[in-house]
């Protein structure tokens, strides 16, 4: 394999890390905090890439599309967290899951509904070389990416706001009696990961150059994956599972081909891990 065919695979492994990244930090900061595991996410991801859509049709800009994405899906994550999580976090945690799974299907359903079940085009970025093999999308979506994690980590290590998220996920009722708006954090967590989400479903509609109604459901179940893959509730084991992931992906395609898919990569490591290696990747086995 030459240097820029490698080079090419690599650029597309992180560029589809990249955007595996930003959605799963949106699931495992959701659980981490309410241990709910947030399938709906995915759909969340689905309406940002069709706000964005929207707004690039009506202006031409990928700024905006990016951004009107981004306010779409937080004011759904808004919505689902106040609407729909909080008043079944008494119940069992499969009921939130069961529930959680069908809001998926539904917001699905209703994405065909309104915009019809074909692809929708969203050329905001020119697949052209600019260093070597890589492409001016996989540099946005990388350096995006990149961007968004170093707020994210300031956020969260630097922050009021996160110093709350972190007590709140190490122990809640601790942390109400000391003075932690509970309710508050929740809102504010699903704000947070679902204006990630939806900021990854405008740069993957952009990267692919398509939008349409089940484009979270792979996302939903490699979501889940890398979750388990970096550790229950691990942040930071999250980003580095999905970047190894699409790379793991990328490289597949181009030595396997198409007698193994692609996305049986993230069930094969979800099968090992769980085998050798429950506690994830990238956490500490408990004592």
């Amino acid at each position: 394999m030459d240097l820029f065919t490698l080079t090419a695979l690599l650029g597309d492994g992180l560029a589809v890390g990249s955007i595996y990244a930003l959605t799963a930090l949106g699931l495992t900061l959701v659980y981490g905090l309410l241990r709910v595991l947030h399938v709906a996410h995915a759909g969340v991801y689905a309406v940002g890439a069709y706000a964005g859509w929207w707004a690039f049709q009506k202006t031409g800009s990928f700024g905006l599309a990016l951004g009107t994405g981004a306010v779409a899906a937080a004011l759904l994550g808004l919505f689902l967290e106040t609407w729909f999580y909080r008043p079944l976090l008494s119940r069992p945690p499969h009921v939130a899951l069961i529930g959680s799974i069908g809001l998926f299907l539904a917001v699905g359903d209703l994405l065909r509904i309104l915009f019809g079940p074909y692809q929708q085009s969203l050329p905001a970025l020119a697949p052209v070389p600019v260093v070597g093999m890589l492409t001016v999308p996989q540099l946005v979506v990388v350096g995006a990416t990149a961007v968004l994690l170093l707020g994210v980590y300031f956020l969260v290590e630097q922050t009021r706001l996160g110093l709350g998220w972190r007590a709140m996920a190490q122990d809640a009722p601790t942390a109400a009696a000391l003075g932690v708006d509970l309710p508050l954090m929740s809102r504010l967590a699903f704000l947070a990961a679902s204006l990630l989400a939806g900021l990854a479903g405008v740069l993957v509609g952009a990267y692919y150059n398509q939008v349409y109604p089940t484009m979270g459901a792979v996302l939903a179940y490699k979501g889940l994956a890398i979750v388990v893959l970096g550790g229950l509730g691990n942040l930071w084991g999250t980003v580095a599972a999905a970047l190894l992931l699409g790379l793991l992906e990328s490289l597949a395609v181009a030595y396997l081909g198409h007698r193994f898919p692609p996305e049986g990569v993230a069930f094969v490591a979800l099968i090992l891990v769980l085998l050798f290696r429950p506690q994830g990747l990238f956490s500490r086995a408990p004592r």
